[in-house]
């Protein structure tokens, strides 16, 4: 639905362009927001893999498990229907720490990976009390270390592209706390 409306707001773009007389401004903007892109798109990927390293670095170096250990204890808590060794439960883990990282795109595929095993443990195709709430924390935007925007500002040449740390670890907490309290009220006003 979505890809129908962007390509319907483009027609309508460009059809009023052509009746305007102002095709080539158009095509001028293509044209540079394209080659912006690119640019944008080769820094973010230098950045992402330099954080991929360090957190491969963590991982052999043990400071994942501990983060993992950490937080077990609370995702225990949070997950009550899946059992504490269910592989959905490692799952579960490594996608709130990479999250943590702002490596989203190394969360995902364990994220999803978190979903196929909950979803082998509900039996079912609805969703269960645990996949809401995996859902609900993902979507929260469970991050304290913004590596993306923090490459996105070093790209534009941000005289402190690393000083929106704090706001995002204040606003972390806050959307995550509130993801997880209205996950909680739904749950407990839907039986």
């Amino acid at each position: 639905m979505v890809n129908i409306i962007w390509a319907f707001m483009a027609i309508i773009g460009i059809v009023y362009a052509m009746f305007n007389g102002t095709m080539n401004q158009v095509n001028k903007a293509i044209f540079e927001s394209a080659n912006e892109a690119v640019t944008l798109a080769i820094g973010l990927i230098s950045v992402l893999v330099f954080w991929l390293g360090i957190m491969n670095i963590a991982e052999k170096a043990g400071i994942l498990q501990v983060l993992t250990r950490l937080l077990r204890p609370i995702v225990v808590r949070l997950f009550p229907e899946i059992p504490k060794d269910h592989p959905a439960m490692g799952y579960i883990l490594s996608n709130i720490t990479a999250n943590i990282f702002g490596l989203g795109n190394a969360a995902t595929p364990m994220g999803i990976k978190a979903m196929e095993q909950m979803k082998q443990l509900s039996g079912t195709d609805t969703a269960s009390r645990s996949m809401i709430t995996f859902l609900a924390l993902n979507t929260s935007g469970l991050t304290l270390v913004p590596t993306t925007v923090i490459a996105i500002r070093m790209q534009y040449h941000s005289i402190a592209p690393t000083e929106i740390v704090g706001t995002t670890i204040i606003a972390t907490v806050i959307s995550s706390l509130s993801a997880i309290l209205i996950d909680r009220l739904f749950y407990t006003f839907s039986k």
